[in-house]
């Protein structure tokens, strides 16, 4: 995330001035890319920003948050965690807030930023300001959302994302015992992404589990090699089956 919104707050002609990591490397790759200068020491930070914005991981914000607050009474300090709380820089900073962009990111493939939704939230009204002329720079959807509300979307991202990702990833592997290349269920993976937009996910559902084929799913379960997978496989079907029934639950189910 530290890279593709640094690239994206460049892009909209906002001035990075120092870019810190722990490792110089990183840190010195990103402030190429953006014209800026870049330390590993935190005690280096430039005491002169404006605005110091955190993308690192969730358990590193405190301890980051606790020594960089120190180097500035007047700046307003920001992270980008989807589940960490705002009140991370209670006692350490005056102005503070959060910007969430709630997207997957990896550094080495640019998004396009403007269509990205970033979660906002500030300690007042003055820094609330701040914090939304930066996202309004960035992202032409910008919501305000406090951190229990966030932490729900967070969670929702989780299970939309990475579940659905690791999804892909056993059906990768599925296919790698056969010699099938997964780019062949591409137009899948397009389409049942194209029909949410239209239905509710719960109206886009099909397959064997929302009629409950016991047949073709204990057929399914045996071929897979791995148990871990079976288990997600079982509670999965369940899930998918209660939940296109939970309307008018009058079909009987069977455990497979």
């Amino acid at each position: 995330m530290a890279t593709q919104l640094a690239l994206a707050l460049t892009d909209a002609g906002l001035h990075i001035r120092q870019v810190f990591s722990r490792t110089a490397d990183h840190a010195r790759q990103l402030a190429e890319k953006i014209g800026a200068a870049y330390i590993a020491n935190i005690d280096e930070i430039d005491e002169n920003a404006d605005v110091y914005i955190m993308s690192v991981k969730d358990d590193a914000i405190s301890e980051i948050a606790a020594k960089v607050c120190a180097k500035s009474a007047d700046a307003v300090f920001v992270h980008t965690a989807g589940s960490i709380s705002m009140d991370v820089f209670n006692g350490k900073a005056q102005h503070y807030g959060v910007l969430y962009p709630m997207q997957t990111f990896s550094k080495s493939r640019k998004v396009n930023f403007k269509e990205i939704p970033c979660f906002l939230e500030a300690s007042d009204e003055e820094t609330l300001g701040i914090i939304r002329s930066i996202a309004e720079r960035v992202s032409d959807n910008v919501v305000l959302a406090d951190s229990a509300k966030r932490k729900k979307i967070h969670l929702a991202a989780v299970l939309a994302c990475n579940f659905t990702n690791h999804c892909y990833r056993l059906a990768e592997k599925v296919l790698d015992e056969e010699g099938i290349d997964f780019k062949l269920f591409l137009p899948l993976i397009d389409e049942t992404a194209r029909k949410v937009a239209q239905l509710s996910p719960k109206q886009a559902q099909t397959g064997p589990m929302v009629r409950y084929d016991t047949g073709v799913m204990q057929m399914q379960i045996d071929l897979l090699s791995d148990e871990r997978t079976k288990q997600i496989y079982r509670l999965m079907a369940d899930s998918i089956h209660e939940d296109a029934t939970s309307a008018d639950d009058t079909c009987p189910r069977q455990k497979v």
